[in-house]
């Protein structure tokens, strides 16, 4: 199971809005200070991520709650994302080529069967991300920002 923490942005009737931050897999090695892929994540834009998931238990802004993702859910999903383009690029500079029997043919041929990829894997991954497997689930609730605060008792 692939797990990430998400803070809680609202939580409005069992519905809540999360914010994930994606980290890059750089910073960890010790090749960080000379490495060029660590500059170009810092300069590049910070990506954040919003989702809306089922949680009955009523949240708090700012809280922490981890979610987890199926490696099997999210393995086919990356398949449908690279490897439909990739097969109808593929696909599409093989008939080109063979039809009009040219370079340009081919690279026509490859950009209509990249472009037909795509549209087609956007086509399936709607239906796809409505089932059940493909959705993130509750794994941890953390403490509400509110609970986190200590309050010494009064010594009057």
């Amino acid at each position: 199971m692939m797990r990430e923490w998400a803070t809680v942005i609202a939580w409005h009737q069992g519905v809540a809005t999360l914010n994930c931050e994606t980290r890059s897999g750089c910073g960890a090695c010790r090749a960080k200070h000379t490495c060029g892929t660590t500059l170009l994540n810092k300069l590049g834009p910070q990506s954040q991520h919003q989702l809306q998931i089922a949680v009955a238990q009523p949240l708090e802004p700012g809280q922490k709650i981890e979610i987890g993702l199926t490696e099997s859910s999210l393995l086919s999903s990356a398949l449908l994302v690279y490897m439909t383009p990739l097969a109808g690029l593929l696909a599409g500079g093989a008939l080109g080529q063979w039809g009009l029997t040219s370079d340009a043919g081919a690279a026509l041929g490859a950009l209509l069967g990249a472009g037909l990829g795509f549209w087609l894997a956007r086509r399936l991954a709607v239906p796809l991300s409505a089932r059940e497997t493909y959705q993130p689930v509750v794994l941890q609730i953390g403490l509400p920002p509110s609970a986190l605060h200590f309050q010494p008792p009064d010594a009057g």
